[in-house]
């Protein structure tokens, strides 16, 4: 099953379940890989995360209810996951700039939509992506750790970040990984850790953790540039545009790996890489 398929089918069961309960991990099923990487993969590729556009999609629904008539504002709210009136009011008034109660009394009412998404196939100018597979035995990190949310890690992850050396921890961790892995839980929360390499017998500093990463199969993705946007830049590629057109190898595991240099992180020189655990298809 290839990947464009595979999300094709992730779409589908989305548009047919708005008014069931989604689980992350039953839409990523559908894609033919982990949850955690259906929402790293659908946040690169869409500019907004799962959470948001599941969201967007119930409270167009919602409104197009409300405004046919017939149904109170309670069962609608009910209907698309609301706990309370209020709640649902919130939501519903921030994204269509009006109440859900002036909606149902005005057939008149201006409200917003936004449209399911449809992959589409576009032919483009052909591009260099460069990667290498790496087959790595298993190693182990040390570091600080902390758990996020996908909703919100990218405006929060830059402030751990800042929050770490700024309260001296890059003394005891440069920082010369960041691992984020799958906690294995059903609110789209994920582990990230800013790590180094750890060798047994060296002592954990407290408030540090270790972590082991099996031996696997890496495609390696070098990044030049500054950071975040080069890093992120390759990012959005492998999923947008290597993932899709790889007939050799599928994502594996519950991880990925971004490695850092040593140097100045603005500068135009600066190097990184991305690693992504892949196994054969």
């Amino acid at each position: 099953m290839d990947w464009v398929t595979g999300m094709q089918n992730a779409l589908r069961y989305i548009e047919d379940n708005l008014a069931e309960e989604l689980d992350c991990r039953e839409i990523a099923k559908r894609a033919y890989v982990s949850g955690f990487h259906f929402q790293r993969v659908f946040s690169a590729l869409c500019g907004y995360t799962l959470g948001e556009y599941i969201r967007n999609r119930r409270l167009t629904l919602a409104g197009a209810e409300l405004l046919a008539g017939g149904l109170r504002v309670i069962d609608v709210a009910v209907k698309y996951g609301y706990d309370s009136p209020d709640s649902f009011a919130k939501a519903f008034t921030r994204f269509h700039g009006i109440t859900p109660s002036a909606v149902q009394k005005n057939k008149g009412a201006r409200i917003k939509a936004f449209t399911p998404l449809q992959i589409q196939f576009t032919l483009e100018g052909g591009s260099m992506m460069e990667f290498k597979i790496m087959e790595k035995d298993a190693f182990t990190v040390m570091g600080f750790q902390r758990e996020f949310n996908c909703e919100s890690s990218y405006a929060e992850i830059p402030g751990f970040w800042r929050e770490h050396f700024e309260g001296g921890g890059g003394k005891l961790v440069f920082g010369m990984f960041c691992i984020c892995y799958d906690e294995n839980k059903d609110d789209g929360s994920f582990g990230y850790m800013i790590a180094d390499s750890w060798d047994p017998g060296r002592e954990i500093p407290e408030g540090c953790v270790t972590k082991t990463l099996p031996a696997a199969t890496w495609a390696v993705f070098p990044c030049r540039g500054a950071m975040p946007k080069a890093l992120q830049d390759v990012n959005t590629r492998i999923w947008n545009e290597w993932l899709p057109n790889c007939r050799e190898y599928e994502p594996a595991g519950n991880c990925n790996v971004e490695m850092y240099s040593d140097g100045d992180t603005g500068s135009d020189a600066y190097y990184s890489e991305i690693w992504v655990p892949v196994r054969k298809v």
